[in-house]
């Protein structure tokens, strides 16, 4: 076949994310937190970006809501840079904000870190800690010793050993009695139960440590864990030949173990979850309002802004590097702007499709999607995705995050109602049952059907398990 070369046009239509537009949809949907992190490293590669300082007076003792003085033009020197390189200057976006006068920007100070340095400097030790200095304090043979820390290297948070016998052995390059010996001196340390392969043996090692060793409490975790774990007390009875009151007896010592024991050593901090949006009520009318504390508050660099009007300064790489760095810094003030306008509309949104939600408490939450929000908006479906990931709102109700009010309906005899409202009322039957008599899932859509809510009971079966509510088999008591 012959070879030849020739030209073609054709046309195309393609979706392209350019750098910009991606940082606009990264910033869009992350929360406050990593927010601030963001802007941080920002801050740190971009010359062209500088935090300040200042702060109106009014703004520090500015209600919630209230709205704001326009923000003052800056002098001409100051914006001259702009005009001479890229045609226009920040105001000309700036100034196209909504008619309510708001300002979405995140322009405020850091707060001011209040906590002491005692707490600051404290530190929690963990289990590897922990075991480690146990070990630097026993009398073992080196080879032991040395088989020993990389056990303990390979326990996780809950103190399970997560590698073979077999593997430690290749590891530490010892002989599997001496792995062995080693594995057993872990155990022995404590908290008890640590360096169990499974739940099974972790309970078996404290029974050691308790002197419960030939007692009915070892022969069920031996011989009987399966029988246990599915609560089946009366095969236990049968099978070691004793009374259910002694089985009875034996179970309520075993929950009294513990199943994760390296959890009290655990060097993991309670993750505080920061508000995005703040929703009042005054005086009948609510009110939005963006949090933006401790995050920096950004503003173009002067410095750098003149030194680009002066060309007999700058050689040619270094104007282009300040003016690609121009470039991003607007682009960056403009998607912080653009991020706080979609936040603020998404959460107005929300807040008319759900006011009895925010005026009457939560059994007035109406079922809602992200359409609803996207076609009140006249955004695509995936903005308002972005919105709501991974943000809070803390409003009359509580602290509850944007996909809270968002649900499916259900069908009911007076209307169609939030499948939310239909895990409280579930998670309230659940709490109000007798322990020795729990309802299952049929028992359930019963009552369900007497409050006038109709649901199938695989349906009730998917809603217990998404509030992690364990079948109704588990959920009994004994005693």
């Amino acid at each position: 076949m012959a070879m030849e070369q020739r030209l073609e046009l054709k046309l195309s239509q393609k979706l392209i994310l350019t750098p910009q537009l991606q940082q606009s949809i990264r910033l869009l949907q992350l929360p406050l937190l990593e927010l601030t992190q963001d802007i941080n490293q920002e801050l740190m590669n971009n010359p062209l970006l500088e935090e300040s300082a200042e702060r109106d007076a009014e703004s520090k003792n500015e209600e919630p809501g209230m709205e704001e003085e326009p923000l003052p033009r800056p002098s001409e020197d100051t914006e001259a840079p702009l005009e001479k390189i890229f045609g226009f200057t920040t105001d000309n976006y700036f100034e196209e904000r909504e008619s309510d006068g708001r300002d979405f920007g995140y322009f405020n100070e850091s707060a001011e870190d209040t906590t002491s340095p005692f707490e600051r400097n404290r530190s929690k030790t963990d289990l590897y800690e922990h075991l480690l200095w146990q070990l630097r304090l026993s009398n073992v043979p080196e080879s032991v010793g040395r088989t020993a820390e990389i056990i303990i290297n390979n326990l996780n948070d809950y103190g399970y050993l997560q590698a073979s016998l077999d593997e430690v052995t290749e590891l530490a390059n010892v002989d599997m009695e001496t792995a062995a010996e080693a594995l057993r001196f872990i155990q022995g340390l404590d908290p008890s139960g640590v360096g169990a392969k499974d739940l099974q043996e972790c309970l078996l090692l404290q029974t050691g440590a308790l002197n419960l060793k030939g007692t009915l409490v070892e022969d069920i975790l031996t011989d009987g864990f399966s029988e246990l774990e599915g609560k089946k007390y009366k095969q236990l009875a049968a099978k070691f030949k004793t009374s259910i009151d002694e089985v009875l007896a034996a179970v309520k010592i075993i929950e009294g173990l513990e199943p994760r024991p390296g959890r009290n050593y655990s060097s993991d901090e309670p993750v505080h979850i920061i508000p995005d949006v703040y929703v009042e009520e005054s005086e009948g009318k609510f009110i939005i309002t963006l949090n933006d504390e401790g995050v920096p508050r950004l503003r173009l660099s002067n410095y750098y802004r003149k030194l680009l009007t002066n060309k007999k300064s700058l050689g040619p790489e270094e104007k282009q590097f300040l003016e690609e760095k121009l470039r991003a810094a607007i682009w960056m003030l403009k998607s912080l702007d653009q991020r706080n306008r979609t936040i603020y509309k998404v959460t107005a949104s929300i807040l008319k499709f759900q006011e009895d939600f925010f005026r009457k408490g939560h059994k007035y939450l109406k079922p809602l999607n992200l359409r609803d929000v996207a076609e009140d908006l006249g955004l695509h479906e995936s903005t308002i995705s972005r919105v709501t990931s991974n943000k809070y709102i803390q409003c009359p109700q509580g602290l509850l995050s944007f996909r809270y009010f968002f649900s499916n309906a259900v069908a009911t005899a007076s209307g169609d109602m939030s499948s939310s409202i239909v895990k409280d009322i579930i998670k309230q039957i659940v709490s109000g049952e007798d322990p020795q008599k729990p309802l299952n899932d049929q028992k359930i859509v019963e009552i369900l059907k007497s409050k006038g809510i109709t649901i199938a009971r695989r349906t009730t079966a998917k809603y217990r398990e998404e509030l992690k509510i364990p079948s109704h088999l588990k959920r009994k008591k004994w005693f």
